[in-house]
């Protein structure tokens, strides 16, 4: 390896930078290091105690796309042993997606995941939690309701427990109502139809075509079925126990889906948490701080930030 000193380039073409992939970094880099990271698609320099990204050859983003989801409601239960009680479906987390406009620079934009709702043990659930990207803020689920007990309304409604339990409201631009009498909860694309869960909407802002935000299945009774299924986006499966015994399903991790309904005092499904992502093109400059440790992905034309934990982002 040749070492320069005062080296002065004196040509009209280009001088290259080495070039690798996160992964290919120096073992044990010394400070002033400077590379191309294929991985991030930018420069970065080693400071002395981390590899920092130059980000003067870019200006940051001056909008972003954004994916909220919130935390989706609980599934209900029911009130005695004999099963009579039988549970609504838990509401999906409500679901907004759009373009944030006015980023500024050095600026912390919040990313907050809502939890989702707690199966409810002999009777209603709990309605999931908030999830907030800055300004934009999508409302956790309805809990699904106990027995004669109407639905939570929140990002989509939750189901309404059996005799006289009708379904909750969702929230307009993020979600539908629940069904009534053990009936499923809203999904962000649907309302709650019959014991079945609403189904949620597809996103392909992670680079793949995903659904989010499925309505949690009910759990009616007499008869029916044994299983009544959620809302495509993570909706979970209402159980009919008194008939068939087992457990209905929570609704699935950073999908906002609902829970699933149940009775006989088993308890029901939990809601899923909610999902935060944004993109924007990679012509603009890399943030200089993340926190929440997000997932990243450079792919098509754009970066892609996930957050399934709680933190911000700043450019």
């Amino acid at each position: 390896m040749a070492t320069l000193k005062n080296t002065t380039v004196d040509d009209t073409g280009y001088l290259q930078m080495p070039i690798g992939t996160t992964a290919q970094r120096p073992a044990s880099p010394v400070t002033g290091m400077v590379r191309w990271n294929t991985t991030i698609g930018g420069a970065e320099v080693y400071n002395g105690t981390s590899w920092a990204t130059v980000t003067s050859i870019a200006q940051p983003p001056t909008s972003v796309d954004y994916l909220v989801v919130a935390g989706g409601g609980g599934g209900g239960s029911g009130g005695d042993t004999a099963g009579h009680y039988h549970g609504g479906g838990g509401g999906a987390g409500g679901m907004r997606t759009g373009t944030l406009s006015g980023i500024t620079q050095s600026v912390s934009y919040t990313v907050t995941i809502g939890a989702g709702g707690g199966g409810g043990g002999s009777g209603s659930g709990s309605s999931g939690s908030n999830s907030v990207f800055s300004t934009i803020t999508s409302t956790g689920g309805g809990y699904g309701g106990g027995y004669a007990t109407t639905g939570g309304t929140g990002g989509s409604g939750g189901g309404g427990g059996r005799d006289g339990g009708g379904g909750g409201a969702g929230t307009a631009g993020q979600g539908n109502s629940g069904s009534g009498s053990g009936g499923g909860g809203g999904g962000a694309g649907a309302a709650g139809g019959g014991a079945t869960g609403g189904n949620g909407l597809t996103s392909s802002i992670s680079g793949t075509s995903t659904y989010y935000a499925g309505g949690g299945g009910g759990a009616p009774y007499p008869g029916g079925s044994c299983d009544n299924a959620g809302g495509l986006g993570g909706g979970g499966t209402g159980r009919n126990i008194y008939n068939c015994g087992g457990t209905p399903t929570g609704g699935t991790a950073n999908t906002g889906g609902g829970g699933g309904a149940a009775g006989n005092l088993v308890s029901g499904g939990n809601g899923g948490s909610g999902i935060v992502i944004i993109k924007y093109a990679n012509t603009f400059a890399l943030p200089v701080s993340t926190t929440g440790s997000p997932t990243f992905l450079n792919s098509g034309g754009f970066y892609i930030y996930t957050w399934t934990g709680s933190g911000s982002i700043t450019w």
